[in-house]
């Protein structure tokens, strides 16, 4: 009986591949394919994920879009609207953000986008907008994420964004574009001025070019801000809509309270860029990190993962704000609590967030 072949078309060159690599591992000992390769493209490492910068487009003055082509490892079919981690060395320390992919999905894709605003505040979205110059390599996450649109697309689209709130929007548009699928979609984009609106241009070209999308902007440092009793005239039938929202926190804040007022609260769909962290700490505690076989006390103001950094442990983190994941460690024994929202995890090999999460008496973590 002749065994048949399952593997695609598609595969086998993949597949041919990792012969190749696992036949050279034993010819190049104790160096492996991996360090022959980062010589030749650093981007052909598989130990992990990178990106090469291609180009930085500015869109306005304080906003850029990073062209980045990924290495080997990253997959194409991410869904608009999603986020990918990048991560950048700064001073001889890498650093870790997370931010929406503004591009659309493609199946032959080379090249991935992010847009970035440089934030007063923001070390690291300063360094991306003006610090990173084509040919840099960086780090990369798989995106990640839930905002996104279903497939097909809702009927009616109501999106609601902010400064940069836009981008996971743009990438949806796009891609709605590119198929030919745009549905009955109204756009309210709320911009400090005109001059700081990102994509302004190119939202402008999609209104003109789709009969099916109406455009509302407001310029908020003149026109004050949105007020969703207005939704009303803008967008009469805003209740029948599926509603995307995304931008500063205030303002995902109120539209929450306007949805649930409503009684419509399952049509919003919400993406934070910074979570508050107000709920009540934990009562902190000995934080012990088992494999580095530190210890250290914290209050139950302190995050796990401030209390092992001032540990001098080194912590995975990314976006700092619990939307990532990348702080992610297993719980082998104790309690936390999730400063969000106050709830505890205490099982054995439990997964915990380290920034969002305090000691509730004495707990042990699996690094």
């Amino acid at each position: 009986m002749t065994a048949t072949s399952t593997t695609t078309p598609a595969e086998r060159p993949r597949l041919t591949w990792d012969r190749v690599r696992r036949a050279v591992d034993t010819l190049t000992t104790p160096l492996l394919p991996d360090d022959y390769l980062n010589l030749v493209n650093p981007l052909w490492t598989t130990r992990e994920l990178r990106g090469r910068i291609e180009e930085v487009v500015p869109e306005t003055e304080d906003a850029a879009t990073l062209i980045i082509r990924p290495g080997w490892g990253w997959r194409f079919d991410h869904h608009p609207g999603q986020y990918a981690g990048i991560g950048v060395q700064v001073e001889g320390r890498w650093q870790w953000r997370s931010y929406s992919i503004s591009s659309a999905p493609q199946q032959r894709g080379r090249t991935i986008a992010i847009t970035v605003r440089a934030m007063p505040e923001g070390f690291i979205s300063s360094h991306l907008v003006g610090g990173l110059t084509p040919g840099t390599i960086v780090r990369l996450a798989l995106p990640d994420g839930d905002f996104v649109l279903p497939d097909p697309p809702p009927a009616k689209l109501l999106f609601l964004v902010g400064g940069s709130g836009v981008t996971p929007v743009m990438a949806m548009l796009r891609t709605l574009d590119r198929r030919g699928s745009l549905p009955d979609a109204v756009l309210h984009y709320s911009s400090p001025t005109e001059e700081r609106m990102i994509f302004k241009e190119e939202i402008e070209r999609l209104a003109a070019s789709h009969d099916r999308l109406t455009v509302h902007r407001l310029y908020t440092d003149t026109e004050g801000m949105l007020e969703l009793a207005d939704l009303d005239h803008l967008c009469p039938d805003w209740r029948e809509r599926e509603t995307y929202a995304c931008g500063p926190g205030p303002m995902l804040d109120a539209i929450t309270e306007h949805f649930e007022a409503a009684g419509i609260e399952d049509r919003l769909h919400l993406e934070r860029f910074s979570i508050a962290l107000g709920g009540d700490g934990g009562e902190g505690g000995s934080i012990t990190f088992r494999n580095t076989g530190k210890t250290v006390e914290s209050d139950g103001a302190t995050t796990v993962l401030e209390a092992g950094e001032q540990a001098g442990v080194g912590m995975p983190f990314g976006c700092r704000m619990g939307i990532c994941h990348t702080c992610t460690l297993t719980l082998v024994s104790g309690s936390v609590r999730d400063l969000r929202n106050g709830e505890e995890f205490n099982q054995p090999n439990e997964p915990v967030q380290t920034c969002v999460t305090t000691a509730v008496g004495d707990c042990t973590l699996d690094i």
